[in-house]
């Protein structure tokens, strides 16, 4: 049994308790902030989009127009002020290992998104 509740009125914790009580035991609760939201992700792929087609990057030593998912790995790690952690590639390459957006709390998505918006027009991207 999996349940997920969002806990915005009475009734909803209500049942929530009703679903802890009834719960066998050995089961897990866990209650947390909610994730993004599907709007939260919607906003930001137009930035990314802007960043593909005016800005080009360094790419092994020479520049190059990147993807809007490439340009989400590079500014996702800018944000988070993070040495970016690097694997070898199965044939010797190197492969960044990138941060989640998908994992933001929904305020923490806010403020990258917030990020987002000022690293454009830091960068002279126009949206």
């Amino acid at each position: 049994m999996s349940k997920v509740l969002i806990l915005n009125s009475d009734v909803a914790r209500q049942a929530a308790c009703r679903y802890v009580m009834a719960a066998p035991n050995g089961y897990a609760v866990k209650i947390s902030e909610r994730t993004r939201s599907l709007d939260q992700n919607a906003a930001q792929w137009p930035i990314l989009d802007a960043f593909a087609k005016q800005l080009q990057w360094p790419v092994n030593g020479a520049m190059q127009t990147i993807t809007a998912e490439d340009w989400k790995d590079i500014l996702t790690c800018a944000w988070r002020n993070e040495v970016p952690r690097v694997a070898m590639g199965l044939s010797g390459g190197m492969v960044l290992l990138g941060q989640r957006t998908s994992r933001f709390k929904r305020g923490e998505f806010s403020e990258w998104l917030d990020w987002l918006n000022a690293m454009a027009v830091e960068k002279g991207v126009q949206l």
